[in-house]
């Protein structure tokens, strides 16, 4: 049964810093055509944590399919009642033949927690997402179940998130979309002197745990993994002053490593998403789908064509 937790905050952390309602109602109506608001239990969190799902037509009718999936993960301040501008976008191009049917899962990260794990215990995003809801999507729906069939994007903390954790676990996923997300050198904000500000509040007094966080960091490290593996699409508007210079900073990263993938500033556009999607939302998913083809191997394709 759902139900709707009290905030969770850390002591000392300002309003603005990162807390937590794992559960939230949708109002009634909200939810557009194809989604459902479920929960499930967390066992990192001890509490049951809500996630929206959109299942494409015909899921319900053809039981023997399979599914891609794509994981959009929330802005700051978000939660799992977002993305449903993305999820609009999608049925109707589903329904229109533009593009294959897909599942698409709307978790909760909660609340300005860049989906990392605290040191002290109390917010486990990077846990929730990748060792909790993962597995329980992939055993509750009809999916396709390793990196083949497994997307990931967002926007703004989305987008960082998705970037990070798609840096430091390649081999999950096919595709990441990063729109308008920073992605800050971690490592460098090490300071052990500031230990009441983040992110050494969050992160703890180990200088490791930046280095675990950094998604340059884990680009170097993880990079036989990502290059020519894991298909990289960013996007970010030229008058996003607030994010352009940390993206800029990783797609020349990126470069330097030698990994392909699709770069884009919007010229004249600021940080807010509507107005990129209505400008491209004719092909707003075709980086993924083109991923989920690439993915597939000529061995599975002959398993699928014997």
């Amino acid at each position: 049964m759902s139900h709707t937790a009290s905030p969770n905050r850390a002591p000392g952390t300002p309003r603005s810093g990162p807390c937590a309602i794992w559960v939230n109602q949708p109002e009634p109506g909200q939810l557009p055509q194809g989604v459902v608001h479920r929960t499930f239990h967390s066992e990192a969190h001890d509490a049951d944590v809500g996630y929206c799902v959109y299942l494409p037509p015909r899921y319900d009718v053809e039981s023997d399919k399979r599914y891609p999936v794509i994981y959009n993960l929330h802005g700051a301040g978000g939660n799992e009642l977002h993305g449903f501008d993305d999820v609009t976008v999608l049925d109707a191009g589903i329904r229109a033949g533009r593009w294959p049917a897909m599942i698409m899962v709307l978790p909760n990260g909660g609340m300005r927690t860049f989906y990392k794990d605290s040191h002290d215990g109390r917010f486990q995003s990077e846990t929730l997402i990748v060792r909790e809801l993962i597995p329980h999507i992939d055993a509750t729906y009809r999916t396709i179940d390793d990196r083949r069939g497994r997307c990931i994007e967002g926007h703004s903390m989305g987008g960082r998130g998705a970037t990070r954790l798609a840096m430091k676990y390649p081999s999950l996923f096919c595709s990441l979309f990063n729109l308008a997300g920073n992605v800050p050198r971690t490592a460098a904000q090490f300071d052990p002197a500031a230990s009441d500000a983040y992110p050494n509040n969050y992160l703890g007094p180990d200088r490791q745990a930046y280095i675990d966080n950094d998604a340059f960091e884990l680009l170097t490290k993880n990079l036989r993994a990502i290059r020519g593996k894991l298909r990289i699409q960013i996007w970010c508007g030229t008058r996003d002053t607030g994010h352009l210079a940390t993206v800029r900073d990783f797609h020349q990263a990126l470069v330097a490593a030698g990994v392909d993938h699709t770069y884009l500033e919007i010229e004249a556009l600021g940080h807010a998403k509507n107005p990129i999607i209505d400008l491209y939302r004719d092909i707003w998913f075709d980086y993924h789908v083109e991923s989920l083809r690439q993915a597939v191997t000529p061995e599975d394709q002959r398993e699928q064509n014997p």
